[in-house]
């Protein structure tokens, strides 16, 4: 890959690295925030919640500005937005007697950043490069980013964390204006095409698109929100379990999150390369993958020793790893580019849904039962296999339907 495509695609993938590093790096400190608090475990699932909500709100309106004035000019300032955000929770964590409520609007202003954001990434990969084979690497690469953000998060979160609690949320506004400097210097945003689509055409365009190609859009945007669902509510049952089951804590504990999402990492880079053009193929990927998911959580229940969790998690990491990147390329190489950006944008807040709703839920599941989050995350998962399997139907060269 020349240089300047190199640059490029290190400054796209840096996106969805920073903001999966802003958030997910909670995800193991959630237990010493409600000590600090004196909140509830669902209390302190709401950190991570309504970031998510609030982006899952806010990103069909981000795409659709995306493809009126371009992906850049709506990225640049949505990562300064989102560093405000930390910031904000980070002064309320050292001035605020009760900060609880302020580290939420915080959270509130940093999802309102990643909303602008991270959902770009996806249509900027398209606008960028123009194979077919480049795109699918770079979604890859894009993915294993993601991946890569979840698998530092636990370590960084916890060393971090234990410095000072609330220092986490002072690293995103760093983090945040490295990704904004790199998008500036190395993304020629004259690449991103426009279009003057008013609102009220758009709406009827994606009136028809969805009466044309719903089946298999519906299909793709189901499984996305599927999938985190159980990622991020496993991840949190995790964090919760291996303090107050197995006594693990700090950079110990870090490592031991980093097992399965590292697996996830792993498999995305993997997945990007194997599934080239071939629909076909990213259609068998995305199946056996979550195929993997539900297995192993159907699995969980009988294993319940330390290890054999792990080793579970790392498998239906394996998984997940393997359908996010093929998930991602049907639905970039399947989309007409000018509305490439609001219906991969749409795509982006199905999963930022399924992350705010997985960890309250898998919260109160573990409340009643812990085989209900595993019984749970494995008809979840088999739900998205047979919604992939009846409503996507590629040939081999056209567009999925």
């Amino acid at each position: 890959m020349p240089k300047p495509a190199f640059l490029s695609l290190t400054a796209i993938a840096s996106i969805p690295l920073i903001i999966t590093l802003g958030n997910s790096m909670l995800i193991p400190i959630l237990p010493v925030v409600e000590k600090q608090l004196g909140i509830s475990p669902f209390q302190s699932s709401l950190i991570i919640s309504v970031y998510s909500i609030v982006a899952a709100v806010f990103i069909p309106l981000a795409g659709l500005l995306s493809d009126r004035i371009g992906r850049k000019r709506v990225i640049i300032p949505s990562l300064a937005i989102s560093g405000t955000g930390g910031l904000i929770a980070g002064l309320a964590a050292v001035f605020s007697r009760s900060p609880f409520y302020l580290i939420l609007f915080g959270r509130f202003i940093q999802g309102l950043g990643a909303a602008g954001a991270f959902p770009l990434v996806l249509p900027l990969v398209a606008d960028v490069f123009r194979k077919e084979e480049d795109i699918s690497h770079g979604l890859g690469v894009s993915e294993t980013a993601n991946t890569v953000g979840k698998v530092l998060s636990p370590i960084l979160g916890t060393l971090i964390a234990s410095l000072v609690w609330y220092l986490p949320f002072f690293t995103i506004p760093l983090l945040a204006s490295i990704s904004l400097l790199m998008i500036v210097f190395w993304i020629d945003g004259s690449k991103s095409k426009t279009t003057t689509m008013t609102l009220a055409n758009f709406a009827a365009n994606l009136k028809d698109v969805m009466k044309r190609e719903g089946k298999w859009l519906t299909a793709v945007f189901s499984a996305g929100f599927i999938i985190m669902i159980v990622l991020f509510g496993l991840l949190v049952y995790l964090s919760n379990v291996l303090e107050a089951s197995y006594q693990v804590f700090g950079i110990k504990k870090g490592l031991l999150l980093a097992i399965p999402v590292g697996t996830i990492s792993l498999a995305s880079y993997l997945s990007g390369r194997f599934i080239g053009k071939n629909k076909a193929r990213m259609r068998r990927t995305s199946l056996t993958g979550l195929s993997f998911v539900a297995g192993a959580s159907i699995a969980m229940i009988f294993l319940r020793s330390l290890w054999f969790l792990l080793i579970l998690m790392a498998i239906g990491g394996f998984g997940i790893g393997i359908s996010l990147p093929s998930l991602d390329a049907i639905l970039t190489e399947s989309v007409e580019n000018e509305q490439r950006g609001t219906i991969t944008s749409l795509y982006s807040g199905m999963r930022y849904a399924g992350v705010a709703v997985g960890p309250p839920a898998f919260s109160l599941l573990q409340q009643h039962s812990t085989n209900a989050i595993f019984l749970a995350s494995g008809a979840l998962s088999l739900t998205a296999v047979l919604l992939i399997f009846f409503l996507i139907r590629p040939p081999q060269e056209n567009a999925c339907r």
